[in-house]
């Protein structure tokens, strides 16, 4: 299973970072990272509308299944029943926005991997035959920063960027039929999770921060889409 997974994902991706490492001006890996995580971010763009609108459309039956809750309290028989009932009315599949994602979740592992591996001069052994092998890897990313070393200043604008992420996607989830419970969640993850994002970050590569900064970036930028064309 793993060679499987080497050869599928991870070796691929850490030859399209050094492909992209090699053609882009400045031998500047940091800016290969961000090109390649921002071409894997557009292709799988459908999938993450797809994840979100689905994400939406059960929050709006959100009320309807507490109802049916209320009203056949004690009997989950009928509970799950009458849910499914209300999703075949309304067209929509609870594990639509689920599979996207699970389809997006190992890919995007492998992705992180391969920037770690492009990080080691020593992994170059792994590069196709078509790939050129730069030798080493210029750890100076647009003539300034060192992508292999901790940078804590960008690890606040990741933890900014995930706040802002968080900010976004509670807006759009206003008056959605958001429940109680996940509301209060939603409000603490709008703090929690950028703080851990800035723990983690300040001990990690540069390189792996500008990773996350530009998916986090994508996500933004997806949400922002999903309200726009939902409000035409």
């Amino acid at each position: 299973m793993m060679t499987l997974y080497t050869e599928i994902l991870y070796r691929p991706l850490f030859n399209a970072v050094v492909f992209l490492y090699n053609v882009l001006p400045g031998n500047d890996f940091g800016l290969a990272i961000i090109a390649l995580t921002a071409v894997i971010r557009i292709l799988f763009f459908p999938l993450s509308i797809k994840t979100v609108r689905s994400q939406k459309e059960l929050n709006q039956l959100n009320p309807k299944m507490q109802e049916i809750k209320q009203r056949l309290k004690g009997d989950s028989s009928a509970q799950s029943a009458e849910i499914m009932k209300l999703y075949k009315d309304h067209n929509v599949n609870p594990l639509a926005g689920c599979l996207p994602l699970l389809i997006q979740l190992p890919i995007l592992i492998a992705l992180y991997q391969a920037f770690i591996a492009g990080l080691k001069p020593e992994n170059l052994s792994m590069l196709y035959a078509f790939v050129v092998n730069p030798g080493a890897i210029n750890e100076i990313s647009f003539g300034f920063m060192n992508i292999t070393s901790k940078i804590p200043l960008l690890a606040i604008i990741a933890g900014a960027a995930q706040f802002a992420q968080a900010w976004v996607s509670k807006a759009q989830n206003q008056g959605a039929g958001v429940s109680k419970e996940m509301k209060a969640l939603n409000s603490q993850m709008l703090y929690f999770f950028p703080v851990m994002i800035i723990i983690i970050g300040w001990n990690l590569p540069a390189g792996l921060v500008l990773y996350w900064i530009t998916t986090t970036v994508f996500s933004i930028l997806e949400q922002v889409y999903i309200k726009y064309r939902g409000s035409r």
